[in-house]
């Protein structure tokens, strides 16, 4: 199948941080429509919201008249809607706002095959994903107690592919991926599942791009993976946010003071060259030749236009250099 050069995010339609209007939320959707030469893909899970994204996505699209051949929906699967019957949500404190629901974790064959079910019925039943992966593999196998119940976990999320494979095979999907915030889980899966598409998030960024990730995207690539590159501002902070891959920094704490003072020079090499971080962020993204997709989640409709714009853009050699030049970008990157 194909992918367009942009998927959008949609964690903005369940509550993420804070509840944006009904207009807001149609406003947003308007604009993938708006800002796409051709069919739009959109990212979600039940896990945004509890639902909420997934039902704002159905109810938005059938006030707007999108027919389901215009937008390719992807689902991540594992969490699934419950009663809320404590004040806050279990799953994710503090990060969702005004929920209604709660949402409970089921990552094994049937838990899988119920999180589709629940998906679609979440959507309204026009729209269907077509796209489909286990959410946070990674977080999952993190809550392991010891080696042996990593093991079973393992075992949970094998089967759980082996159920989306099933899904695919039936022609109920189109294709089956894996995202994850650790690369190295992603690495250890792919030797026993032969993913469709992998996203990358948090992993590949200008602040982080290892040989061995540039090596391991390579090997994907060779083998006909999709990879989609995706968490490309590091959940804000290479673009001035006070959280670093989701955790709050601290510019007092010794750790974290490295990271502002990478940040600081790379924001006087971008004033240099009148260029903007999220810009310089987005074009390193996607400037290994072997990642085509790059998934973003915009609260704000004007910013998508303008990543549009940017795809067409090229930034100055002479910015990039200067970049490898002060450290900011591994010296041994080969793509720049």
């Amino acid at each position: 199948m194909e992918y367009p050069p942009l998927i959008y995010g949609t964690s903005f339609l369940g509550n993420l941080y804070r509840e944006l209007s009904w207009d807001e939320k149609l406003t947003l959707i308007k604009e993938w429509f708006k800002v796409s030469d051709g069919k739009v893909m959109i990212d979600s899970a039940g896990k945004y919201g509890a639902g909420l994204a997934l039902e704002v996505i159905g109810r938005g699209l059938s006030q707007l008249g999108i027919p389901s051949e215009q937008i390719t929906i992807s689902n991540k699967l594992g969490w699934y809607r419950v009663p809320l019957k404590t004040k806050e949500p279990t799953f994710e404190s503090g990060v969702w706002a005004n929920l209604e629901y709660d949402a409970v974790q089921k990552i094994n064959y049937e838990g899988i095959i119920e999180c589709w079910q629940q998906g679609c019925e979440l959507l309204g039943g026009t729209y269907k994903p077509e796209i489909v992966s286990v959410h946070d593999p990674d977080e999952y196998l993190e809550g392991a107690k010891d080696s042996a119940d990593r093991q079973k976990r393992i075992e949970d999320i094998l089967n759980a592919y082996k159920a989306l494979f099933e899904l695919k095979d039936k022609g109920e999907v189109k294709a089956v991926g894996i995202g994850s915030k650790d690369w190295l889980v992603i690495k250890e899966l792919y030797e026993r599942v032969k993913f469709d598409w992998v996203m990358f998030a948090n992993k590949f960024t200008v602040y982080h791009h290892p040989k061995a990730i540039v090596d391991f995207i390579k090997q994907l690539a060779e083998d006909g993976v999709v990879i989609i590159n995706s968490a490309v501002f590091n959940a804000g902070f290479l673009t001035g946010g006070d959280y670093f891959d989701y955790r709050l920094m601290n510019p007092e704490n010794p750790e974290d003071r490295v990271l502002f003072e990478w940040r600081e020079k790379f924001f006087a090499v971008c004033n240099e060259y009148h260029i903007a971080p999220g810009d310089a962020c987005l074009k390193f993204a996607l400037s290994a030749p072997q990642i085509k997709v790059l998934a973003l989640n915009p609260s704000k409709p004007k910013r998508m236009a303008n990543n549009k714009a940017l795809l067409k853009k090229e930034l100055p050699k002479e910015f990039w250099a200067e970049l490898k030049a002060e450290g900011i970008i591994e010296q041994n990157y080969p793509y720049l």
